[in-house]
């Protein structure tokens, strides 16, 4: 990993921990509402992808430092663009559409303002918590900005088409029951962060490490797959379930009415 870009405090721009097997990844600039910059996209994909490769997580949680999620780019960053002043990208990914790559459930925990570049954050992420409240915006077209990072592909697929294109064109402000209403997050509560850890601990006790990787790839791999394709996809995944032990851990562990003691994800 490169050397962490830090804040005037001496904190990492994205911060990680692992909470007994969830790994918290933070978005860190508090007094900027985590605005979006070059530096926190790079150590942002860079935890994610260790986060990932990791056998001792097995659920990843993104949130936001202090009272924001993320408020879109940086206004810094967007002059730095505007003046052809960034920094060399060579070698960089920008790639957004990384968590649905990711071979584990990815959480949003929203806990507050979520714009532009922080919305495609959060609604790349498998299930999304909001904290009442909080409002969303795609902010694109008040900005002079096309919808990026694949928003105009994705934000149609979760909302339906027309209003996907009222969302991406007023760049109206999103209160957090019409969020809800229109699927773009799954849980409204008063805290998003309790509410998303509880959500991944019960996740981690119950669940199969490879059922979690395979379901997740059936329904993100699969987005443009036929029916027969994904029936036979399915038949694939049921045939190798059969031979791995998470299947009779999970009998066994019913019988024996304990929680499931699966093996970790192996590549």
């Amino acid at each position: 990993m490169s050397e962490a870009v830090v804040t005037a405090t001496g904190a990492s721009v994205v911060e990680f921990r692992n909470e007994d097997g969830i790994g918290v990844i933070t978005l860190n600039r508090p007094e900027s509402l985590n605005a979006w910059t070059f530096e926190m996209g790079v150590e942002y994909l860079a935890l994610l992808d260790a986060a990932a490769a990791d056998p001792d997580v097995k659920v990843i949680i993104v949130t936001g430092a202090g009272r924001g999620f993320c408020a879109g780019a940086d206004m810094g960053t967007l002059k730095q663009l505007m003046a052809g002043e960034l920094p060399p990208r060579e070698g960089v990914r920008e790639d957004f559409a990384t968590e649905p790559a990711v071979p584990k459930p990815v959480i949003a925990a929203i806990n507050g303002p979520c714009v532009g570049l922080g919305l495609a954050r959060a609604l790349y992420c498998d299930v999304r918590f909001l904290t009442r409240g909080t409002s969303l915006s795609t902010a694109f077209a008040r900005r002079g900005l096309p919808a990026e990072d694949g928003l105009a592909w994705l934000i149609p697929r979760i909302v339906g088409w027309s209003k996907g294109l009222d969302l991406l064109l007023s760049a109206r402000t999103i209160s957090a029951e019409e969020a809800l209403e229109l699927g773009l997050v799954n849980f409204v509560v008063d805290d998003a962060y309790s509410a998303a850890m509880a959500y991944a601990q019960e996740m981690v006790r119950e669940c199969s490490p490879a059922s979690l990787r395979e379901i997740k790839d059936q329904i993100w791999g699969g987005a443009a797959a036929s029916l027969p394709e994904a029936n036979a996809r399915a038949d694939e995944l049921l045939l190798k379930a059969f031979t791995r032990p998470d299947l009779a851990e999970s009998v066994v562990a019913f019988l024996e009415k304990r929680q499931p003691n699966f093996p970790p994800l192996t590549t």
